[in-house]
């Protein structure tokens, strides 16, 4: 599904945001990504997604060379991944259901099957009843369920997952993380950045953990 082969990224100036990354996550796979702040998690995930191309090296998402994709096929590429950022980026000025349903849209689905999806994502969240408040008004936890409903809206095959709980309480936490467990349960590969080692002893699952931009343990 995933798979890393001698990745590095430079930025400018010439510091390393990873170097010289060896992984694979299979189709299914619930993997937890580790590491102090600066270890390079954040930067695997934006070239999983395209938001950042390798330097060297090759990142491949189901068989595909993501390094080097047209810029006119990135779009594409980025609807069948679902991303949940830490700060949720919901729009403000727009109720809930309005906030998930906007890649369907984006996407060019009909009415119909927008309505059915995004109750459906939100069921899942146990947002359903809160489909017409704004986002200001919910929880932070509630916040980042909405973002997850988001991600999940257009049945990405995978989902990943940058720091989601870094803002949260250990009880909204171990709930939010759950949740992407219950969402792995079904099929979707996951592959979730975290800091967090205490939740991740309760969770159990794969961990990769980076430091300096490399790859120092990797379970099997």
């Amino acid at each position: 599904m995933i798979r890393f082969e001698n990745v590095t990224k430079r930025y400018a100036g010439g510091q390393d945001g990873l170097r010289e990354v060896n992984i694979g996550v299979e189709q299914g796979e619930l993997v937890f990504l580790t590491g102090h702040s600066g270890a390079g998690k954040s930067t695997l995930l934006k070239l999983i997604g395209a938001l950042e191309r390798p330097t060297r090296g090759q990142v491949l998402v189901g068989g595909r060379n993501i390094g080097r994709l047209p810029p006119r096929q990135i779009p594409a590429h980025r609807r069948q991944i679902g991303m949940v950022f830490q700060d949720h980026k919901l729009l403000p000025d727009r109720p809930i259901f309005d906030n998930v349903a906007l890649p369907l849209i984006i996407a060019g689905l009909g009415q119909r099957e927008v309505q059915r999806r995004v109750r459906a994502a939100l069921d899942q969240v146990g947002l359903l009843k809160r489909e017409r408040q704004q986002p200001g008004t919910l929880s932070t936890g509630e916040q980042q369920r909405v973002g997850i409903a988001r991600a999940v809206v257009s049945r990405p095959r995978l989902l990943i997952a940058d720091e989601p709980t870094g803002n949260l309480d250990p009880e909204l936490s171990l709930e939010i993380m759950q949740l992407f467990g219950r969402l792995n349960e079904v099929g979707v590969t996951t592959l979730i950045a975290t800091h967090d080692l205490a939740l991740l002893d309760r969770l159990g699952g794969r961990r990769i953990t980076l430091s300096k931009g490399q790859v120092v343990r990797a379970d099997n």
